[in-house]
């Protein structure tokens, strides 16, 4: 990998480019980076709004009806539901693994195969969760594992 940086004093804003031989899993995690760079949402907690980097949350869970955020330190509570976080932070490296969980991939630890085809995921936190059958196979193509 080459990296090349070219400082220019006319330049009115920043611009990144990336040239490849073909779009594989570690340029598409270099791309999701620089996207969460300056991505932001909101969340509560205590009755404040806070702005999260999207880049600190490590999974989020959905429990009846409402989706909490969760980070290596807090909990959060979104306004949004769990489908319409996934639609927004799909491309910033978030995948459903299951009906109540989407995952930052680049916060996942280690894989275990779990009974019935589900996979045992463990986050960056120690906390543990469960893809289901139906996202098992997926998640394993995103991560290049199969």
């Amino acid at each position: 990998m080459k990296i090349e940086i070219i400082v220019d004093e006319k330049a009115e804003d920043l611009n990144i480019s990336v040239t490849c031989k073909q779009l594989t899993a570690d340029v598409e995690k270099i791309l999701a980076t620089l996207r969460m760079m300056n991505h932001q949402m909101t969340a509560k907690k205590d009755g404040e709004t806070h702005l999260l980097d999207v880049a600190r949350i490590i999974y989020i869970e959905s429990v009846d009806r409402r989706c909490f955020i969760y980070t290596s330190d807090e909990v959060y509570e979104s306004e949004f539901r769990l489908y319409e976080l996934e639609q927004r932070l799909g491309e910033y490296g978030f995948f459903r693994v299951s009906k109540s969980f989407l995952i930052h991939l680049q916060n996942i630890q280690s894989l275990k195969a779990d009974i019935n085809r589900k996979i045992r995921v463990t986050m960056s936190n120690g906390e543990q969760i469960i893809a289901s059958r139906q996202y098992a196979d997926e998640l394993k193509k995103r991560l290049g594992v199969i």
